[in-house]
């Protein structure tokens, strides 16, 4: 085997949710290219079937499915929809969030459970029920998406947005509790924390302080397109078959600086 085959997907089976913008879309992008079928899971199926075009005209192998993760019932159907489909879940990539800003001490509570109940909560029903096939077939890989935010605190000028931090937090915890209890049947459970990637999600915030966000990143930029499709082929490849547990800050240092 050449090392270059470690990274390679052919044969596997990757479900992505949020896979129809952003960072769901750019690595459902460099897993159809590593070989992998994507499935790409969204509320709004019809960006997932955009994507899905996309790949298939690059030559790659995708499929589009709508779906709300902060549904279990939804969940476990999709979960079982895909396996029932291809016969086996390979890859799962927690990427499906949202964010709601309002100073920390106006934070309305139904906006701090909608951004909890989406991107926490909607993280561990998907990594619970893509589990339960990966554990039967001897193993697989999953991808929770964090955030630097989860990682550390942020000057209220830069993000204020306290429920998606705590979400991010509780994601960075969930990831390593997981690894621990699912290493036995060989699941492996990573973390990638991105910095600040021109997406929908953080246009709003860019707009506010992108020079100060900018100026505070030791590479003195934000991520790029393809910035983060390397850390997602690691966690998600045989490359990583002896690392569970982690989180790979993505963000030119803005972390550690």
């Amino acid at each position: 085997m050449s090392v270059w085959d470690l990274f390679r997907l052919d044969g596997k089976v990757a479900l992505i949710t949020g896979g129809g913008r952003g960072l769901g879309q750019q690595i459902a992008e460099a897993y159809a290219e590593a070989g992998a079928t994507v499935v790409l899971a969204s509320r709004k199926v019809d960006a997932c079937e955009q994507v899905q075009q996309a790949i298939e005209a690059a030559g790659g192998r995708a499929h589009a499915l709508a779906l709300d993760v902060t549904d279990a019932t939804a969940v476990g159907e999709t979960v079982r929809a895909v396996v029932e489909q291809y016969g086996h879940l390979d890859i799962l990539v927690n990427n499906s969030g949202t964010s709601w800003g309002a100073p920390a001490l106006d934070m309305p509570l139904e906006a701090w459970r909608k951004v909890i109940d989406t991107n926490l909560t909607g993280s561990f029903l998907m990594a619970q029920a893509a589990a339960r096939p990966m554990r039967a077939q001897g193993g697989g890989k999953i991808v929770n998406i964090a955030s630097v935010a989860g990682l550390q605190g942020s000057l209220p000028e830069v993000l204020d947005a306290v429920g998606y931090s705590a979400s991010k937090g509780g994601i960075i915890a969930m990831t390593r509790d997981l690894a621990v209890k699912w290493a036995r049947y060989h699941i492996c459970v990573n973390a990638i924390a991105p910095g600040f990637f021109p997406t929908k999600l953080t246009k709003d915030v860019l707009k506010m302080a992108g020079d100060r966000i900018t100026n505070g990143v030791p590479l003195g930029r934000l991520g790029g397109e393809r910035d983060l499709q390397g850390a997602a082929l690691y966690f998600a490849s045989a490359a990583s078959d002896y690392t569970t547990g982690q989180v790979l800050a993505v963000d030119g240092g803005s972390s550690v600086s």
